[in-house]
């Protein structure tokens, strides 16, 4: 006999979890079934929305260790002694699928990564790919919808999101990325992580830097191609990961940085707030800074893989944002959806809760209460609930203005206006990609392309031409060639 009792969610001890209690043997139930009710009532409840974007994900605990100080760059508490070690949490996810989907579509991964520093936490949100479809975050919604099922017949519609990418270049160096060789990861682990976005550090002297994080795979790249990927199971790469931590096979990542300093993005031949844009390494080499490694599966993947809850606006002293337009909008937009998926005292939860003491002014709402993770005291107690007060002294908390971030400048005689982009660079880079692939990865590429796009009308099919052509003619020819082979 099991020396834990059996109760309700309030502690009351169950005397049979077996039977309802009814009217004889035969007869209905009656209305002294709470606990009955109480079953029903939670397991009713036990879903909560979907993510509209990397429904489909898996998450673990690790550390991350410095391997070289950033002090010269940036006054983060984490990044500034070799040997050191901060705790994370790594979820890794598809993109455009839901629940429902596998692990194995071509399709971008999420890569986002929780640092639980002494500071709070830094959340770095990123994806496999360096890049992304777009700059501008309204055509966001519009983009996520032509990846979705088509609203009628609730089926994947490739001809959809090609007649998207055909009204939108800018989109068009990921869809390289994205159709080619590297589009379908073998492993979660072997894949790299890209922060994508530009972000910012400054140091003790108030310089300011430009960064983009790359998190490189230490078990070596290795992806499947469209055949091979309909053979594997489509939870494989959720089980893949959590068998190999439960090996002791811990996968680990080497951490590198880009840094580019304020003068140097003035004057840069591109914009380096793009997110469609690289910087080029040769231009802003790669920075090794530490080693990541993941070492513990999670005990509750809905308490903590489903409920954790990343953001870009997740950022500690030291590490900023920049004017990159998608950035900008990611940092209201992810918070907004994690108040509306799992609530507005989401930064309770344990899986998201700092490991630092939390002390603000925020009051109520659902699940108000103790900060799990380092047990007190409460976020939400009985102390005064405005700022600024006269209780200092008492331990009210008072902004810390020493870590305030440098001013950033805005451009000399800038206008508040909608920018038009239509004659922005966008085939160069993905050109450049194109060339440096061999002639089998280049025959991928035109194959997966020509799959989808042939399903295209005919003027759909000819923009897309268009935009691989100023890519590289020789782009062009190939999709061509193996949309009429395969007919």
């Amino acid at each position: 006999m099991s020396k834990n009792i059996l109760t309700t969610s309030s502690g009351t001890p169950v005397t049979d979890d077996n039977n309802s209690i009814s009217a004889g043997a035969r007869g209905p139930l009656t209305f002294d079934n709470h606990y009955v009710f109480e079953k029903l009532a939670h397991f009713n409840r036990e879903r909560i929305p979907e993510r509209v974007v990397h429904a489909r994900g898996t998450g673990a605990y690790g550390i991350f260790e410095v391997t070289k100080s950033l002090e010269e760059f940036t006054i983060a508490n984490f990044l500034q002694n070799v040997g050191q070690k901060t705790d994370v949490f790594v979820r890794f996810s598809t993109v455009g699928g839901g629940q429902d989907s596998s692990d194995y579509a071509r399709d971008p991964r999420g890569f986002a990564i929780k640092f639980y520093t002494e500071q709070g936490n830094f959340d770095l949100v990123g994806n496999n790919t360096p890049v992304f479809f777009l700059n501008d975050p309204s055509k966001f919604p519009d983009f996520i919808h032509s990846q979705k099922k088509n609203p009628q017949t609730n089926l994947p519609d490739p001809a959809q999101s090609y007649e998207f990418w055909a009204n939108h270049p800018q989109s068009l160096h990921q869809i390289t990325i994205l159709m080619s060789d590297r589009g379908i990861p073998y492993s979660y682990r072997h894949m790299h992580g890209f922060s994508s976005h530009t972000l910012s550090f400054w140091n003790a002297k108030g310089e300011r830097f430009w960064a983009k994080w790359h998190v490189k795979t230490n078990q070596g790249v290795k992806n499947l191609t469209n055949d091979e990927a309909a053979k594997m199971p489509p939870f494989g790469a959720q089980q893949d990961l959590v068998d190999a931590i439960e090996r002791g096979e811990h996968p680990s990542w080497s951490v590198k940085v880009q840094i580019m300093s304020e003068a140097q993005a003035k004057d840069y031949a591109i914009n380096p707030f793009d997110l469609t844009k690289i910087w080029p390494h040769s231009d802003f080499p790669l920075i090794e800074i530490g080693q990541l490694e993941l070492n513990r599966n999670v005990e509750n993947y809905f308490a903590e893989t489903e409920q954790a809850a990343f953001a870009p606006s997740n950022l500690v002293p030291g590490v900023g944002a920049s004017p990159d337009k998608m950035l900008q909008a990611r940092l209201m937009a992810y918070q907004d959806a994690h108040r509306y998926r799992v609530g507005v005292n989401v930064n309770q939860i344990p899986v998201n809760a700092p490991k630092c003491p939390v002390h603000h002014y925020q009051r109520d709402g659902a699940m108000a209460g103790m900060c799990p993770a380092h047990g007190g005291p409460t976020i939400q107690d009985s102390g005064v609930n405005f700022y600024p007060n006269d209780r200092a002294e008492q331990g009210a908390p008072t902004p810390a203005s020493q870590l305030v971030a440098p001013p950033l400048p805005l451009l000399e005689d800038a206008w508040v206006k909608a920018y038009d982009q239509s004659e922005e660079d966008y085939y160069t880079q993905a050109g450049n990609l194109f060339r440096l692939m061999n002639k089998d990865q280049k025959q991928q590429l035109a194959h997966n392309i020509a799959e989808g796009l042939g399903q295209a009308n005919s003027s759909i099919q000819g923009r897309m031409l268009a935009q691989f052509s100023k890519a590289d003619p020789e782009y062009a020819s190939l999709v061509q060639a193996e949309m009429s082979r395969l007919g």
